[in-house]
């Protein structure tokens, strides 16, 4: 039998979804729009123009599938894998390290944790849980 999430995690969890979600499908659609400052970005980083369309339909795809409950974890597991070629490619270049290098790390974390707020799954796969003293776990085998 599945546990009800009460109300404010799941509203907590969908505003930390949504802030993934708006972001992913700003950074994507600008993918597709290619403004001057995401073309002269994206050659900055070593890819070329060519490359941005795909990395574009990438991230949608991702953000898409994140967004479906039905396919969440899926998504999650996708946009963790488009982060780490995020990190890995400003890891490459020396960007800064808490500005530019670990911002996809927080965006995962958001990710993972707006999902693990709101899926029984997710929270039987990472459970967090207060851990016995000894005390008490000898006191309760007795």
């Amino acid at each position: 039998m599945a546990k009800s999430v009460s109300k404010g995690r799941l509203l907590t969890s969908w505003v930390m979804s949504g802030l993934v979600i708006l972001f992913m499908l700003f950074d994507s659609i600008m993918k597709f729009v290619k403004p001057a400052q995401v073309v002269e970005g994206t050659l900055s980083l070593g890819f070329e123009e060519h490359h941005i369309f795909i990395i574009g339909l990438l991230g949608l795809l991702s953000v898409i599938l994140y967004l479906v409950p039905r396919t969440s974890l899926l998504g999650a597991v996708l946009l963790t894998g488009y982060y780490g070629g995020v990190i890995a490619t400003h890891l490459r270049l020396d960007a800064p390290l808490f500005s530019h290098t670990l911002f996809p790390v927080y965006l995962a974390v958001i990710a993972w944790g707006g999902l693990w707020l709101r899926d029984e799954t997710v929270r039987s796969l990472f459970p967090f849980r207060k851990q016995l003293s000894a005390d008490k776990k000898i006191q309760s085998h007795i």
